[in-house]
């Protein structure tokens, strides 16, 4: 494609997410709710479709779901109605879904969040409770089918058409993650289709007001995948209109594919029309009082917007780690019990995010997978604060605590005479009279005023104490010896 066509085209971008909830059991049974068992072991009469078996809503998936609402500032519908949808699919066994179109449990809400250095603000439309169909697993010769996930509960949370960049559709998208995480409705397990993301695509010509015909992508389970078939419909879609200006895009529904970096169209889209939604027949409207809802607002736990803008007002975090931490809960209540320890925030932040995730992530697990306590992370961050080591020293630590999750960064200096920190004041200015004899011109480079000559020096002596010189003793020195000359 012609890059400099696309500086003329706007891509507009909606999301339908997915969220399997963390309920002990189904949406519309009893059946266990629970991932990683045997095939087709946590499953009933409703969820295999068996004649007369009847729905029961689950109280449980409505609490989480009026929780998201409140957490977004939608509206709650204090009565709402379930409808079927009708598909025909292996892994749909009762050959419909239960949903709610007409009248969904919540209306409208945001989600505020930073996109690449900038807080931007998109809109929900509606969320609404449905059940999950079964799982089709394939094998070389046929393709068997797990009714495990089969009516497991889901809240499909769809926004407006308000997002005008790949980056933008998974910054949403993960922030709806976090949320969802820190009122504890879902645990969110991509890997395990927790959470699953449709999104809608179209393009337009920079200044037109009005929407062109969409397509939708399925099923996609990883915000960076999400980004490049996004990225990848939007070229199609504004090469189409380079090449056919006359014609419009048809819409359907296509799946990513990541070694081709192109989508595929799966099937031309169906209209509400060929769903046949109508009332569900063996489900009353559900009825939630606005005391209900007012005693669930009374119990929100510290959202992931609130946390942030503490992280940032109280603790002086700048918003880019602000972020990082608040949109990975785990990671972010780990800072939060080492902030009980460690009274540099700031410091903490970065020996988390920037040491040690650099030194794991290649691991692709989280540090409590790995065994390192937060507690020593906030230990070795007091010894570099209150200067018993240096903070070279510290980096030689933290590669030990890697290699060896679990022992506190004091055993490993203890074990290590490499790592004690030299005290001796006297040894310390020998080597820097020696740096300074052995350096004249960057002295003179000093006295003519470049200031990167005082901070080769400074690097040089630490060089030569292999890093165990007290950084501050070394540079007040230095300024002493230098004045003299």
């Amino acid at each position: 494609m012609n890059k400099s066509h696309y500086s003329e085209w706007e891509p507009v971008i909606g999301l339908e997410i997915h969220v399997q909830l963390n309920t002990r059991s189904k949406m519309f049974s009893q059946e266990p709710n629970q991932f990683g068992d045997e095939p087709n072991v946590n499953i009933g009469y409703f969820d295999t479709g068996q004649p007369g078996a009847l729905p029961v809503i689950n109280c449980e998936a409505v609490k989480k779901a009026v929780n998201f609402g409140l957490a977004v500032g939608s509206k709650i519908n204090e009565e709402s109605i379930f409808d079927r949808k009708s598909y025909f699919y292996p892994d749909c066994p009762m050959n419909y879904q239960i949903t709610q179109f007409y009248k969904p449990i919540i209306i409208g809400g945001e989600i505020t969040t930073e996109v690449e250095g900038k807080i931007k603000t998109f809109k929900i439309e509606h969320a609404h409770l449905e059940n999950d169909a079964g799982k089709l697993i394939h094998f070389p010769k046929f393709t068997g089918v797990d009714f495990n996930r089969s009516g497991a509960p889901l809240l499909e949370i769809v926004s407006t058409p308000c997002m005008f960049s790949p980056k933008d559709a998974s910054a949403y998208a993960q922030a709806v993650k976090a949320i969802m995480e820190y009122i504890d409705s879902s645990n969110c397990n991509m890997q395990d289709g927790q959470l699953r993301m449709d999104a809608n695509v179209s393009v337009r010509r920079k200044g037109e007001h009005t929407l062109r015909n969409k397509t939708e992508l399925k099923n996609m389970n990883s915000f960076f995948n999400m980004e490049l078939a996004i990225e990848a419909e939007i070229i199609r879609q504004i090469d189409f209109y380079t090449q056919n200006p006359d014609k419009h895009i048809e819409s359907g529904t296509y799946r990513f594919d990541l070694e081709k970096q192109k989508t595929i169209l799966m099937r031309k889209k169906e209209s509400a029309d060929d769903y046949r939604y109508f009332p569900e027949p063996d489900l009353p409207p559900l009825i939630i009082t606005q005391e209900y809802i007012n005693h669930l607002r009374r119990e929100l736990p510290e959202l992931p917007k609130e946390r942030f803008n503490r992280y940032i007002t109280s603790l002086c975090l700048t918003e880019y780690n602000a972020s990082l931490l608040v949109n990975d809960k785990k990671l972010s209540d780990m800072f939060e019990e080492g902030c009980k320890i460690c009274n540099n925030a700031s410091h903490l932040c970065n020996w988390i995010t920037v040491e040690f995730m650099g030194r794991i992530k290649d691991t692709g697990k989280s540090l409590s997978e790995i065994g390192i306590q937060i507690t020593d992370i906030a230990a070795l961050v007091n010894l570099i604060n209150d200067k018993i080591i240096t903070g070279k020293i510290g980096k030689m630590v933290a590669d030990d605590m890697v290699k060896n999750p679990g022992t506190s960064p004091q055993t490993i200096i203890d074990a290590n005479p490499n790592y004690k920190p030299m005290r001796d004041t006297k040894v310390v200015e020998d080597i820097v009279d020696r740096i300074i004899q052995e350096n004249p011109e960057t002295i003179d480079d000093y006295k003519n005023g470049k200031e990167k000559a005082f901070q080769f020096l400074v690097g040089q002596v630490m060089k030569a104490t292999k890093g165990k010189a007290p950084p501050d003793y070394v540079r007040d020195y230095l300024i002493e010896k230098l004045k003299s000359l």
